[in-house]
């Protein structure tokens, strides 16, 4: 398994369905990205179990992750028709409804591969998530096991983290949320924090 954290995002250009339900052959990461924040995520295969649960998770909090000048994307093995099939049927049957963000048709497995998520045997990409800056490199990834959903306010979190770290220089300890305090990255600040702090830990 690849770490890709401190690495610019593999680009891509591959067919998706966009936020609107169009059809495009020629969506492109890098582009689509435009110096905002992005997180990635890979799911394993349209009309599953877990998938659709994780999918309506993230979309739900598509307006959280604007706030935050976040894109939010989507990519599996699954053709750009799949997607729009399963975007356009009800999640009382089986389907996702309307999704609010692209929805990458990783066809070729190409981009799970540069990724490092794909499970070669099985052809499909396992649960990676990944936080790109707006430079283009990432700087946070998440791998979960296919039974093992991930959790959307983790993923807001971590970029509230990032933000933070970016705007103030600071450092999250463990357990940070937005609001907290961050640790100055020296060993007074370490001291400091860990000396109101260490118990709560």
């Amino acid at each position: 398994m690849s770490v890709l954290v401190g690495k610019a995002a593999p680009d891509f250009t591959a067919a998706a369905v966009l936020a609107n339900g169009d059809i495009v052959e020629d969506f492109n990461l890098k582009a689509h990205l435009k110096g905002s924040y992005g997180l990635i995520f890979f799911y394993p295969l349209d009309f599953t179990f877990v998938c659709p649960s994780e999918i309506l998770a993230y979309s739900n909090r598509v307006p959280k992750f604007e706030a935050l000048n976040v894109k939010v994307v989507a990519v599996s093995v699954d053709s750009q028709f799949t997607h729009s099939a399963w975007r356009n049927t009800s999640p009382k049957d089986g389907g996702l409804g309307p999704v609010k963000f692209p929805m990458v048709a990783d066809m070729t497995k190409q981009i799970a591969r540069d990724y490092d998520v794909l499970i070669e045997d099985q052809g499909v990409a396992l649960r990676g998530t990944f936080l790109i800056d707006k430079e283009g490199v990432v700087r946070h990834q998440l791998v979960n096991d296919l039974p093992l959903g991930r959790n959307a306010d983790e993923a807001l979190r971590m970029v509230d983290a990032l933000q933070f770290h970016e705007e103030h220089g600071e450092v999250c300890p463990a357990g940070w949320n937005k609001g907290d305090e961050g640790m100055k990255a020296d060993a007074s600040g370490v001291a400091s924090y860990l000396g109101t702090h260490a118990e709560a830990l």
